[in-house]
């Protein structure tokens, strides 16, 4: 039949993401770097993930397509929601991720060469492995940081990490929604006094700032949020958000 459908220019899209929540049906996914229409009868031809890309790569068209399915729609998402990722328990699985203090984190000595110490200030930082319970996110000034950051950044350690509670993770690789729910069961629980968030400069990697927007809007209106784009080349530009 011949109905209207998403349309999306590949040589506009950034593969940054942004679309995939606007589509409740989920019908958009990211596929080698570009957003893609996973099937057309989960696509409703209603564009409400338009608005959501940043590059205007996403129109509508009218075309021959599938019919929109919608009994189709709901067994896809009901599929996703069955494989979405559990939080990780506060203790258990992996010896690695139990939560340990470390001393160095906000005491240590400033050096400059080759005995610099470490500032940070306790384990897990993988947003996937840390509870919202952490009590090293109680009340705390609380970095969420892109894991490709401080290799780009030489004075990572001195300029951000100290003093700050740190969460790492990858928009590109992992589960935005997942993070989304994460972040908001933290800044819940938690209740931290700021949020300073670092991104990298290209395009994918503003995922993890807006679901922190996002969690923060739904949580915690008034907490401030510092977004720091950080160069390829290690250059660093501030937003406030």
């Amino acid at each position: 039949m011949e109905r209207v459908i998403i349309k999306i220019d590949e040589d506009k899209c950034t593969g940054c993401g942004l679309c995939v929540p606007g589509c409740v049906e989920g019908a958009l996914k990211i596929i080698d770097g570009k957003a893609k229409l996973v099937s057309e009868v989960y696509c409703d031809g209603l564009g409400a993930c338009l608005g959501d890309c940043p590059e205007g790569a996403l129109t509508l068209e009218t075309r021959e397509a599938e019919e929109f399915d919608e009994v189709a729609v709901e067994t896809f998402i009901s599929a996703k929601e069955a494989k979405k990722p559990e939080a990780p328990p506060v203790f258990g699985g992996c010896p690695g991720s139990a939560m340990r203090n470390l001393a160095t984190g906000d005491t240590a000595a400033e050096y400059d060469g080759p005995d610099a110490q470490s500032r940070l200030g306790h384990w897990p930082v993988q947003l996937m492995l840390v509870p919202p319970q952490a009590p090293f996110l109680k009340n705390a000034d609380v970095l969420i940081c892109a894991d490709c950051v401080p290799f780009a950044l030489p004075d990572f350690h001195e300029r951000f990490l100290k003093g700050r509670s740190v969460v790492v993770g990858c928009p590109k690789l992992d589960d935005l929604s997942f993070y989304r729910e994460k972040l908001a069961a933290i800044f819940k629980e938690a209740s931290p006094k700021s949020i300073t968030v670092l991104r990298m400069e290209v395009p994918c990697c503003g995922g993890i700032a807006s679901a922190v927007i996002e969690a923060r809007d739904n949580t915690l209106p008034d907490l401030p949020v510092d977004v720091h784009v950080i160069g390829i080349n290690g250059d660093v530009k501030c937003q406030a958000m």
